[in-house]
This record gives C-alpha cells, sequence and structure tokens, in this order.
C-alpha cells in the first residue's frame, strides 16, 4: 500500500470491533483526567501546582492519542490486509505470465518440427503417426488439452482431442498467423475449440522444409480453466473469505476463484494503485488489490491482463484469531517489543503513552511521600491518577496484545504465502525441465544418428546445430548435450562446447539413463558441481535417446543443464519484491542452501533453521518467530508437492524447502525489558505510618531507594550524551529545570549506569528506561534504570539488613526488604554508601555544557560527579 494514502477512519471503524472498543475506553478515560485535573484545581491548587503541568500534558496527549491510536490502529489493519491480498493478486498475474512464456517457447520450437513440416508440406502422409507424434508432445506437456495442424486455408490436417473433431476453421487467428513471422497469442472465442466460450491459442506458421514456403500452421491449446482452477485451488485463503480473479485489460474477469460469487464475464471495480478506499460491487463494499505483470524474460504476457483480490469489507478484518503471541518465548517477545517504534508504529505509541503515565503517577507519589496535612489531599488526587492510570495501562496492555498480534500473525501469514508462491515457481519451472528432456530425445535426427556405430564429423555438426537452435528458443539452459550409450559426449552447445566433445557423463547419470523404460521416464542428476556447469552446482535433466526402429534399445541420451544460479535468484527475488526486509532461501531437506538472496551466505551452505520446519509434510506450510543473524525476525517455510505430474507420480523426489526471513530489529542486550507482572505489590491497609521507597527495575531484579531521596523521573531520551565523563559509569548529563526567585535556572547533573555500577557492563537501554534524580545533600545525580515500578510503604519489621561483605551490588544493598508475606524480596540501595561512592571530589564542568548553560541561563551550574 502507498504510505502516502489516507485512510478514512470512519469507513473501516464500524467494521472493527476491537477498534472500536478501544475509541471507547480512550474516550472514557480522556473524561476522567479532565476530572481528575479539575479536582485538584479545585481541591488542592497550591500543593498540586508541581503536577499540574504534566497533568495538563497528559490530558493533551490523551486527546491525540484518542485521535491518533484509533487512526493508527485502523491503518495497521488496513495495510495488512491489502498487503495480503496484494501479495496474492501478484501471485494470480505471475505464475499465469511464467506459465505462458514458456507455451511461446514451445509453439516456436514444435512449429519447426521436421516430421510434423514434411507433413504438413505434403512430403509425407502418414496422419496417424503425425497424430501419435502430437500425443506424445500431449502426453510431455500435459498444460495442453489440443495441438492441430492446419494447412493454409484453415483445412485441419490433424487434431489429437478426439471429442470436438473439425475439418475447417475460418478463425482470423489464421490469416494473423500465417502472416506473422513469430507466435500468435488468442484469447477469445474461437471455432477452433467449438466447446469453449475461449480459448487460449498459441499458433505459429510451418514452412517447407526445403523451399521455407508457408505450408500450415500449428496450434498449441492451452488448458486455461484446469490451470487456473490449480492456482486458485492451492493458494485461495482457506476460510474462502476473499476471491481471486484474473481479469482482462477491459476488468472483465476471465477467470475466479469462485465463479458463484464473481461470475466469468462480469465487469469489476479496480484498484491498480492499492488505495486504502471501499469499491462497490453488486451492492456490496470490497477492499481490492490489482495487479499487473512486469513480464518475464521479455515476454509481456496477453496484453492487459491483471489479477486481483476482492475481499468484503464486513470479513476482512475477522480473520481466524491465532495465539502465536502467548507461544512466542518471553525473551523474544519482549525483544520485538522493543522495536515497535520501526516495525509497528502504532505500537510503539500505546506504549510510550502507557510509559508517560506511569512516570506521572510515579513522580506524583514521590513528590508526596512523607508529606502530611493539606498534601495529603494531593495524595487523594494521586490516588486517583494512580487508579486511573491503571485503567489506562490495562487497556493499553490489551491494546498491545492486540495490535502485536494483529502485526505478527499478518506477517507470519504473508510470509508463508511468500513461501508458497516460492517453491510453487520452482516445480512448475522445473516441471517444464522434465518435458523438454524427454521431448528433445525424441528428435528423429538424433535418434537416427546415435544409433549409428560412429558418428561422422557431418553427422556431429548437424547434431550440434539442433542443439543450438533449441538452445536459442530455451535460454533456460546453458548447455544441452547428448552422448553415446557408452557416456561419451559427441555433441553439445554453451561455452567451450568443443573441448566437451569426448567427455564423459558420470558412471551413475548414464546407468541410470541406460535403465529408463519408456519414453515418460526422465532422471535428473542431484544438485552438485558439475564441470558442464562450470563448477558450479545444478540440476541436469537427462532422457534416453532410443532405436528410431526398435524403441526397447537405448542409442544414448539427452542432457540439458539447467542456468540455475540466476533462474533460481530471479524466482528468490520475484517472490520478495517490494518486501525490503525479507531474505529468501531454496533449501533441500538437510537445510542446504540450493540459491538465496543473501549475500552472507552461498550455494552449498547449511542454513541455520529449526530442524521442525525441515520436517514439514509436502505441500505444508509453517511460520515462526525466531532469532536470525542475530536480528528477531519471521521465518517461514513451505516445502514443495509437485506440480501435475512432476514429483506427484512420474517417480522423480527432490523436496524443496523455500524460506524467508523477514528481520525486525537487532537482538537486545538481556535486562532491557521487565515483566512486571511478576512483582505486583500487595497492598496492607494496616499500614499507616511506614517508610516509603521509590521500586524500580534494574537486570530484571527489583530495588529500592528511600523516596525521601528520590526527587523525580525522566525518561533517559531526555539525557544528553558526553565524552567528559572520567568513569565508564558516568554516560551523560541531564538538564533540571529549577524555579529561582526572579527567573528558571537549568541544573546540569551527571547521570550514572547503575546496572554498570552492579555487574561492570553497560546497560541496554529500551523505550522502558527511566532516569531517577537521586539527592542526598547537596549532591544530586541520575541513576539510569530499567524501568519505574511503585512508590510503596512498607512497616520497618519488613526491612532486614543485610551483611556488607559482597562486592558489586551488595556493596550498595544494605537492606532487605520482604513484601508479599515475604514472598517478594525488595533489595534496598543505600543512598549514603550510592554517594560515598561516586562523590569523592568535583568534577570540572564540561565546557561545552558551560558555554550552553551561559548562553542559556547566564547562570553558574556545578556538576557533581565522580
Amino acid at each position: 500500500m502507498s504510505e502516502h494514502v489516507a485512510i478514512q477512519t470512519e469507513t473501516f471503524l464500524p467494521y472493527m470491533r476491537d477498534v472500536t472498543k478501544c475509541e471507547q475506553s480512550l474516550q472514557e478515560l480522556n473524561l476522567m483526567w479532565r476530572v481528575i485535573e479539575a479536582s485538584a484545581k479545585m481541591n488542592c491548587p497550591s500543593e498540586a501546582k508541581t503536577i499540574l503541568p504534566t497533568m495538563a500534558a497528559t490530558r493533551t496527549g490523551f486527546s491525540r492519542l484518542e485521535r491518533e491510536l484509533v487512526v493508527s490502529l485502523v491503518q495497521e489493519k488496513v495495510r495488512n490486509v491489502l498487503t495480503e491480498i496484494g501479495t496474492k493478486a501478484q501471485y494470480v498475474i505471475d505464475i499465469v505470465v511464467r506459465n505462458l512464456f514458456e507455451r511461446t517457447a514451445d509453439v516456436g520450437f514444435l512449429a519447426t518440427d521436421r516430421e510434423l513440416c514434411n507433413f504438413v508440406a505434403g512430403i509425407t502422409d502418414n496422419a496417424d503417426a503425425i497424430r501419435y507424434r502430437l500425443r506424445e508432445y500431449r502426453n510431455k506437456y500435459t498444460v495442453y488439452d489440443e495441438i492441430m495442424l492446419l494447412d493454409t486455408e484453415g483445412n485441419v490436417l490433424v487434431q489429437i482431442d478426439p471429442s470436438t473433431p473439425l475439418e475447417h476453421s475460418a478463425d482470423a487467428l489464421i490469416s494473423e498467423t500465417l502472416n506473422s513471422d513469430t507466435y500468435v497469442e488468442t484469447f477469445r472465442f474461437s471455432d477452433l475449440r467449438p466447446g469453449k466460450e475461449r480459448a487460449l491459442i498459441y499458433s505459429r506458421r510451418m514452412q517447407h522444409p526445403q523451399t521455407g514456403a508457408v505450408v500450415g500452421i500449428l496450434c498449441l491449446c492451452f488448458h486455461f480453466e484446469e490451470e487456473m482452477a490449480g492456482i486458485f485451488s492451492s493458494h485461495r485463503d482457506a476460510e474462502s473469505r476473499s476471491n481471486m480473479l484474473l481479469l482482462d485489460a477491459d476488468n472483465r474477469v476471465i477467470a475466479s476463484a469462485d465463479k458463484l460469487w464473481v461470475p466469468v464475464g462480469t465487469e469489476v471495480p479496480v484498484n491498480r494503485d492499492g488505495n486504502a478506499s471501499l469499491m462497490l460491487f453488486c451492492g456490496r463494499e470490497y477492499l481490492v488489490r490489482t495487479v499487473s505483470s512486469d513480464g518475464y524474460q521479455g515476454y509481456p504476457g496477453p496484453v492487459g491482463w491483471q489479477g486481483q483480490v476482492m475481499i468484503p469489507v464486513e470479513v476482512a478484518f475477522s480473520g481466524v484469531i491465532s495465539d502465536a503471541l502467548t507461544k512466542l518465548p518471553s525473551d523474544i517477545a519482549e525483544g520485538l517489543l522493543s522495536h515497535a517504534e520501526s516495525f509497528c508504529p502504532p505500537l510503539f505509541d500505546i506504549m510510550t503513552a502507557a510509559k508517560t503515565i506511569q512516570r506521572i503517577v510515579w513522580n506524583g507519589q514521590v513528590m508526596t511521600a512523607g508529606q502530611r496535612g493539606e498534601m495529603l489531599k494531593l495524595k487523594t488526587i494521586l490516588d486517583q491518577i494512580s487508579e486511573t492510570g491503571n485503567r489506562s495501562n490495562e487497556l493499553f496492555a490489551q491494546s498491545i496484545h492486540d495490535l502485536y498480534q494483529t502485526v505478527l500473525v499478518s506477517g507470519m501469514r504473508d510470509a508463508e504465502f511468500t513461501t508458497s508462491l516460492l517453491v510453487d515457481l520452482l516445480d512448475r519451472n522445473l516441471y517444464e525441465r522434465s518435458d523438454d528432456c524427454r521431448w528433445w530425445a525424441l528428435t528423429p535426427e538424433l535418434r537416427t544418428a546415435l544409433a549409428q556405430p560412429e558418428q561422422d564429423q557431418a553427422t556431429v555438426e548437424k547434431m550440434t546445430t539442433i542443439l543450438s537452435y533449441i538452445n536459442g528458443l530455451y535460454t533456460v539452459y546453458t548447455r544441452i548435450f547428448v552422448y553415446d550409450r557408452h557416456g561419451r559426449i559427441v555433441a553439445s552447445t554453451g561455452d567451450n562446447a568443443a573441448a566437451m566433445i569426448g567427455a564423459h557423463v558420470d558412471e551413475d547419470s548414464l546407468n541410470q539413463v541406460l535403465s529408463l523404460r519408456t519414453q515418460q521416464q526422465y532422471y535428473v542428476s542431484p544438485f552438485s558441481a558439475t564441470s558442464l556447469y562450470d563448477g558450479k552446482n545444478t540440476y541436469i535433466y537427462h532422457a534416453a535417446i532410443r532405436d528410431l526402429d526398435n524403441e526397447a534399445i537405448v542409442v544414448g541420451g539427452i542432457g540439458i543443464v539447467f542456468d540455475s544460479t540466476p533462474e533460481f535468484a530471479n524466482m528468490l527475488a520475484s517472490g520478495i519484491t517490494g518486501k525490503k526486509n525479507m531474505t529468501a532461501f531454496y533449501i533441500d531437506r538437510n537445510a542446504r542452501i540450493i540459491s538465496t538472496t543473501d549475500d552472507k551466505r552461498a550455494v552449498g551452505d547449511i542454513l541455520d533453521i529449526d530442524p521442525a520446519l525441515l520436517a514439514i509434510s509436502n505441500g505444508g506450510r509453517a511460520s515462526q518467530v525466531t532469532v536470525h543473524d542475530n536480528e528477531y525476525a519471521i521465518v517461514a517455510c513451505s516445502v514443495s508437492s509437485g506440480y501435475r505430474e512432476f514429483k506427484v507420480s512420474d517417480g522423480y523426489q527432490e523436496d524443496i524447502i523455500a524460506v524467508v526471513f523477514e528481520s525486525f530489529g537487532a537482538v537486545q542486550g538481556t535486562g532491557s525489558q521487565t515483566d512486571s507482572r511478576q512483582f505486583l505489590l500487595d497492598t496492607d491497609p494496616a499500614i499507616t505510618d511506614g517508610n516509603e521507597y521509590a521500586t524500580f527495575f534494574s537486570d530484571n531484579n527489583l530495588f529500592a531507594i528511600s523516596a525521601a531521596h528520590v526527587v523525580e523521573a525522566v525518561p533517559y531520551s531526555a539525557v544528553l550524551p558526553t565524552s567528559m565523563g572520567s568513569r565508564a559509569e558516568q554516560i551523560g548529563v541531564l538538564g533540571l529545570q529549577r524555579d529561582g526567585v526572579d527567573d528558571k535556572r537549568t541544573e546540569f547533573i551527571w547521570v550514572f549506569d547503575l546496572g554498570q555500577m552492579m555487574r561492570g557492563t553497560r546497560s541496554a537501554v529500551s523505550g522502558s528506561s527511566q532516569v531517577m534524580i537521586v539527592r542526598e545533600g547537596e549532591h544530586t545525580i541520575g541513576l539510569l534504570v530499567d524501568e519505574l515500578h511503585a512508590v510503596p510503604q512498607f512497616n520497618p519489621g519488613q526491612i532486614m539488613h543485610t551483611p556488607f561483605a559482597m562486592q558489586g551490588a551488595s556493596m550498595l544493598v544494605t537492606q532487605v526488604i520482604k513484601a508479599n508475606n515475604g514472598q517478594l524480596l525488595i533489595q534496598a540501595i543505600d543512598v549514603e554508601r550510592l554517594f560515598a561512592l561516586l562523590i569523592d571530589g568535583q568534577i570540572p564542568m564540561p565546557p561545552e555544557v558551560a558555554e550552553q548553560a551561559a548562553e542559556n541561563t547566564g547562570s553558574t551550574l556545578q556538576l557533581m560527579a565522580a
């Protein structure tokens, strides 16, 4: 979907129950924030003055969030649907065009077949033999339902379909083909196929073998309906919520996955630009994606053909609910959330808002800690804020879960479909290779030449000419060669062709070819390096060449070297076009790479992948969330199941797995996210005069500092990095606004990494990271922590002294608080020890800070640090 396309929220909101519910909850919370703010202004204006600006900002933020969050949720859901149906629409047209490209090569080659040309020219007259030859061709290339030979007057000389016997045709394609020096592609009603409303016919003129005069026409009739039915049945969504279509240039349906829903011949609305707008069709509104083909190897496809997928808006956002999120390991789930800003901006907005509210409540509770009298009124306000904040967090948590689930499930589904497309492209392509080698093995000139004990130079040149002509039409091969029954190569195309003459095919391939019993059988070498492909890995397709007079005798074989490197790469690249964070692979059951778009890996390498994915059954597909190349990623795969008889009933088995990885961002360090639900505190109403502590997380552990020493918390984004600190724990400076008598003064303080002080390594920063402002006497510092927690009260009986003997964290921790009846232990940091460790003298103020401060405030600044 185009990024600049505006989405009309009101259009889609009625079809998204979860978003509507979220919007209603946001409106209720927004009203509650207004009531709290008004209550604070009326009941304790002076006491609340320090938090009123923050509350006002929160209310304003909620008003914005109410609008933007709903818009973001709607946009994300619409984008996911449009992406999914767009991928499917692209598949429909791409697979059709690739298939029809092969037909253009087929008709060009078969129209020059010597036996067929001799018959059409009148040099031979055995119609039964020609019909048998055409049926043999149909047995190899099963995509055709009729093959016909006509003379220049439109008289039918031979056809293979006995159900529609024809004698003559007056179709205009006859004169068009006779006057064309290339193939003619026709899709409409034709008297050549009287039983069909439309027929897809590839025709080419045929010439006299000696004089070159045009003597007739070859027509290959593509089994269009069967082909489209196969595409639709394999790749339509399982719930049949959408309909896949193929359209012509007039936007009329020429193939429909569900003809009762959208009949063939119907004109439908199209959406080529990917606009997020609803389109009306037969009284029902749809989301639509329409895609044209970019062509394949110079072949543009039938003029104006388009792939399209339509999904009714009332079911577009109500797919099968998945529990993919709950199945994720917590470290991967939290790691993915840390990249919310990049892979799902609205998700990041929700998380940021939740942290802001938490910080407001936490700061307010810190400020009123230990206060009495009128400040109790403010504590009541803060209780209301806390309660409303908890309700907000519950809403945000659910919104985060739902949106996270939507993004993941949509991504996994799209990735799975992409791999299904990739593996289907491969099977369909290689199906053609199995057809080619078997058909070319029937070439009479090759059979006659190899039946001779020796091949003279003239015979070799004649074979080479034939092979070169074939190779010129079928450019997916780098080399086509023939060999005698001893495996000696006697003719070849490609680079260094002359040097290949006299070389031998490997013994295993020769034995396999000699053991082939029928013309329908073939052999494919394992995917491995070969001198026939410049030492690179590829498949070589072999078929036995049989004696022209006695088909039981194998006189040699033909080998066609598939140009696997660019061909496989092209398939992979086309399948992930526009997916900038996605890499694709073809691998075998042992995870050996056959092709990849990842420049960090090479063909032959072993791909690190879950063994369970390698064991998926043929035709199956799956996806999961994993860590790949030290990044969080969706991995999806599909296993080949063959195409038509290829790998299904022809005896050939070579399972290929298409794999894609879609990355979301680098793996975060441990401790950057904490599941705060494990650290909920039980409130004890009996505690009315206890000690108040500000609690927070560091390294997934819960710590506490006496609230009397804590000023406030600010987001880590407010920290200014600097290289002036003399200690490793100093990570930057923070400017604090202080109210002076006559002016507002900025005080700069050093910020220290608490995690590094405890364990010796730098803490990973995430969206939850906060800086606590801690004061002891005249000294003030900032402490980087992973996340804020609460400001609870504890009785003296809950506080235990701990031996001060160990190094690291225990140097700062002198007490342990027993919470939740002793089930939860909170480590209390001794503030005096903390400052004694850090403040051992004054550090000169960084020059750039001094200059900035002088310009901004003209005041004298003092930085306290180690």
